[in-house]
């Protein structure tokens, strides 16, 4: 799926008042009143919408596919609303509403109260401070009365309440027009939550404010070492020199978080937190009239106020090209941006038209003409839609020895091949098709319809329209799209060139030194008590069967075929699934990358691709170390088309030099990005060196020697070949298993006797004797840091202790590790470990921990999560709400769609015939804390640790990592085997 907005990856009552009833376990029951809400005709998602008399807008639409409920809650206010003069607000305030009210996240609010008005007040003196001794004096004593403060705050409660309800996916994020907080919580808990969110925004305290402050800053600098980040920072600014999309960035400025006013974030919240600038966005198990009632008893106390008009800067046109440069470590890329009216407007429709036929990742101007003719490393194009504006943006790589200049050109190039109307007739229909395949998929989860719900509010668009936006796009001709075209890209676009170099203009934020403030983990406030209390019905668990559950067959010559039934939708999924993948054969994943730009007998290369397109489904084929995927998905009408198109592609893909030779040289040029990339360095290089060492499946490639001596028939051949090997058919999708059958032993073509797997080359995962640490330098801010320890081969009766220790230990915001190490002493902005499980029974758990902080913390924070990992705090009351955590998540969660057969796969793998759920489950309710000590004793307390670090070497504390082990510095060239 193609992501339509590319970034957007965020007085009342107070008791006890209906028990849900629904879900697995209980009878539904609806609400014997029927408030009036609004609905629309063949919408797929039956969405109700309700207002409350406050003007709180509720979307419902149930789907019963799992007794769970996508939740968001939607505020129409995010960076743009930022007061100029204090930008970041709308932020920082997503961040507070974690930490409680004056009923919640306190054991004392009367004597804690007083001392937050006195932190309130100093915030205000000390922002209007210029005299550096006087600053540092001021900080000082507000890091005193915040101490104070801490011993009655009690960190984290709103997580523990939301963890002990099952809930998943717990998080928030601000944009540009919004702040949306979000949650995944079992049906059976709806009033819990509600009677929790109507309270977290009722009366929200600013505790522990100068430690998330600290957070911001690192969540800012984190930003600054980001090239992404930074290029599309400066395209807005360039698109949007007034408006406050291009002006005022989500975190704020340097200035206006080094002088932060709690005034003011209270204002923002007085202003836009209410009633009628708010919604509740749900979709799963539920009786909407019930909820609705529920919902309006929490929330239909809160007082409606005028929310300020938004006054929209007008932006002059652009009519000139404006080029802007940034640099950093990462490798070379540009971003290039059209700037149109915002949604609901003629242009925005348009653009998304523009937008597809440029690229769709099959047969877009620039996918047939750059990415597959090889022009270009890679190249795309999206839009990203607001209410005042919208724009359109190119992106770009260059090859080795390209410019950036040169790749632009080349953009521009297929901007007039649009213009000109040099694409085929069938195009503009196949990709209105293309969107709606998407939208199916979108709304087939929870999370799909929540978010339709969320950007509908948010840009208050009729629901509606919201529907039927890409219906709507039908009535636009082929003519209308090239005129558009023609009237509206030409020189009036924003260039951003990242260049790899560095960059001398970063600044720092420079943090004030602060003192760790108590969480009070132990403690628990009344109004905790009162949520836990509440009375709701078990949902029992559903374990998968295997033997009902997926359908299993043969093929003649005994290739296994396994099926679910798709009972949603017209759509399926089809995986050719082979163990066999680069440790098998180090070629076969470069055959199958060589595999899109070819053509054959019948079709050239892109006609091919057009075929694909045309018949609504997408062709993919992929290597790992260990297993060869070719997929197909569509339309089920065109099952039959599709598996004969892919399949006379596998057989009769036809050997071109000029495509292998590309390609080579484009390997190379991103092995060489790779190196500087710091995420690929750290989670990909030194994370494997840390499993196997120097020797290990990441390094396992072709020499450069390699492959130039390659030849196309060698990798077609293999190719060819690749359906004569052993395999298994995995299909989701509308067809019954007898009827699937017939269909592949018509149209999958393999022999009567198929060859057995080739052997695959072993890497041995390394045992650690004694703690080593690694390093490699990198220009960076920060300093990450990975540490790893190797445990025992899988195995299954570790399962349940593990999944209490990850969710008590190291897991969310409410484990020791995030309260310790954040919001204690702010020493890591991300920050958590795991006792990781393998996914096979060859391999070895692992002790996994990661923080990501500044580079002059790293002494506070390795000493910190060491001394977590080897004293583990023992709390009753934490290691209870983990319990319950974890039950009710196991309760409510439903394996369903394909995900069925991964799971089975998964557990195959493992050596097991079962659902490995189910012991958890059985297991959990009987465990102590002594059991879980005991395992903290056997497999994490005094581990012995590979310790891998990427940082700026000359800001590293080199002397005090060695008081950990022996460091070594490691080359790029020995982290990648090249």
């Amino acid at each position: 799926m193609k992501i339509r907005n590319y970034f957007l990856l965020f007085a009342v009552s107070f008791g006890i008042t209906i028990t849900t009833s629904c879900g697995d376990s209980a009878e539904k029951t609806s609400s014997s009143q029927n408030p009036a809400y609004e609905t629309i005709e063949n919408d797929p998602t039956n969405t109700r919408i309700y207002t409350l008399d406050n003007g709180l807008k509720v979307y419902l639409s149930v789907n019963e596919e799992a007794p769970r409920v996508q939740t968001s809650i939607a505020v129409r206010a995010g960076s743009k609303n930022d007061p100029a003069t204090a930008t970041g607000l709308a932020h920082y305030l997503e961040h507070m509403l974690f930490k409680g009210t004056d009923q919640y996240g306190t054991s004392n609010f009367s004597q804690e109260g007083p001392l937050l008005d006195q932190i309130d007040s100093l915030y205000e003196v000390y922002r209007n401070t210029r005299d550096e001794e006087a600053r540092t004096v001021l900080y000082a004593q507000i890091d005193s009365i915040s101490q104070v403060a801490s011993t009655f705050a009690i960190a984290n409660e709103y997580d523990k309440m939301v963890s002990e309800m099952g809930a998943k996916g717990t998080n928030a994020y601000t944009s540009f027009e919004q702040t949306v907080y979000i949650n995944d919580i079992p049906t059976n808990q709806i009033e819990k939550w509600l009677t929790l969110e109507a309270e977290r925004f009722r009366n929200p305290q600013l505790r522990l404010f100068h430690t998330e402050l600290e957070a911001v800053y690192e969540e800012k600098n984190r930003s600054l070492d980001s090239d992404f980040s930074k290029t599309f920072t400066a395209l807005f600014d360039g698109l949007y020199p007034n408006h406050q999309y291009g002006q005022q960035t989500t975190i704020g400025t340097i200035d206006h978080l080094k002088n932060p006013s709690l005034t003011e974030i209270k204002k923002y919240f007085n202003t836009y937190y209410v009633p009628n600038n708010m919604a509740i966005c749900m979709s799963g198990d539920f009786d909407p009239d019930m909820v609705f009632e529920q919902i309006k008893a929490k929330f239909g106390g809160m007082e409606s106020k005028v929310v300020p008009t938004f006054e929209v800067i007008k932006e002059s046109p652009l009519n000139t090209v404006v080029v802007k440069e940034e640099k950093g470590p990462d490798a070379e890329f540009l971003y290039m941006g059209y700037r149109f009216d915002g949604v609901g407007s003629k242009a925005s429709e348009l653009i998304q038209l523009c937008d597809m036929i440029l690229a769709n990742r099959t047969a877009g101007l620039i996918d047939l003409n750059l990415n597959q003719q090889q022009k270009v490393l890679n190249a795309s194009s999206f839009t990203y839609i607001l209410s005042d504006y919208s724009s359109h943006i190119l992106n770009g790589s260059p090859k080795q020895g390209q410019t950036l200049e040169e790749v632009k050109d080349l953009l521009l190039s297929q901007m007039d091949s649009l213009k000109a109307g040099a694409f085929p007739d069938w195009l503009l229909e196949a990709c209105i098709n293309d969107l709606k395949i998407s939208r199916i998929r979108q709304l087939d989860e929870n999370w799909g319809r929540t978010s339709m719900m969320v950007d509908a509010f948010i840009q208050k668009r009729d629901w509606k329209e919201q529907v039927n936006d890409i219906e709507v796009l039908k009535k636009y001709t082929k003519e209308d799209v090239v005129n558009f075209a023609k009237t509206n890209y030409n020189d009036n676009y924003v260039v951003v060139y990242k260049r790899t170099g560095k960059d001398e203009s970063t600044q720092e934020v420079v943090k004030p030194k602060i003192t760790p403030v108590q969480v009070n983990r132990d403690d628990a406030s009344p109004f905790l008590k009162d949520i836990s209390a509440m009375k709701f019905d078990d949902i029992q668990p559903r374990f998968l069967d295997y033997d009902q559950d997926i359908n299993q067959a043969k093929l003649d010559n005994g290739i296994k075929v396994r099926s679910v039934k798709n009972s949603n939708n017209d759509l399926f999924n089809l995986y050719y699934v082979f163990d066999m993948g680069k440790n098998n054969n180090i070629k076969i994943d470069l055959a199958l990358d060589y595999l899109p730009f070819l053509g054959t007998s019948k079709y050239s290369p892109s006609e091919i691709q057009q075929e694909f397109y045309k018949i609504g489904c997408n062709f993919q084929a992929s290597a790992s170390d260990e297993k060869v995927y070719v997929s197909l998905s569509g339309l089920t009408e065109n099952f039959e088309a599709g598996v004969q198109l892919f399949e006379h592609l596998l057989a009769d893909a036809k050997p071109e030099e000029a495509p292998l030779k590309n390609l080579v040289n484009d390997i190379l040029k991103e092995r060489a990005d790779d190196k500087l990339s710091k995420g690929t360095i750290l989670f990909g290089g030194l994370s494997a060196y840390a499993q196997y060492g120097s020797n290990s499946p990441f390094t396992n490639i072709l020499s450069e020697k390699e492959l130039n001596a390659l030849t196309s028939s060698e990798l077609t051949d293999m190719i060819h070949s690749l359906n004569s090997y052993e395999h298994r058919v995995l299909y989701y999708g509308p067809m019954e298993q007898d009827e699937l059958i017939a269909s592949l032993k018509k149209n999958h073509n393999t022999p009567q006797t198929l060859k057995p797997i080739p052997a695959s080359k072993d890497f041995v995962e390394i045992d650690n004797e004694k703690t080593k640490v690694f390093v490699v330098d990198y220009d960076m801010k920060q300093a990450e840091i990975m540490m790893l320890s190797k445990k025992e081969l899988y195995n299954p009766k570790t399962v349940a202790a593990a999944a209490i220790y990850n969710e008590y230990f190291g897991g969310g915001m409410g484990s020791i590790v995030f309260q310790e190490m954040r919001e204690s002493k702010a020493l890591a902005y991300s920050v958590y470990s795991v006792y990781r499980s393998p996914g096979d029974s060859a391999k070895a758990h692992y002790v996994m921990a990661y923080i990501g902080a500044q580079a002059d913390k790293l002494k506070e924070a390795m000493a910190g999560m060491t001394d977590l990992l080897n004293n583990m705090p023992e709390s009753e009351k934490s290691f209870e709400l983990a319990k319950k955590a974890a039950l009710e998540k196991i309760r409510t969660e439903r394996i369903t769609k394909f995900s069925k057969l991964w799971n089975f796969e998964t557990a195959q793998k493992r050596g097991l015939d079962y659902d490995i759920r189910k012991d958890v489950y059985e297991a959990v309710p009987n465990m102590t804390m002594a059991d879980l000590k005991a395992f903290h004793e056997q497999y994490i307390k005094d581990s012995k640790y590979n310790i891998m670090v990427i940082g700026k070497k000359s800001g590293l504390d080199i002397k005090e990592l060695e008081k950990y082990g022996p460091v070594t510095y490691l080359t790029l060239e020995q982290v990648f085997g090249y």
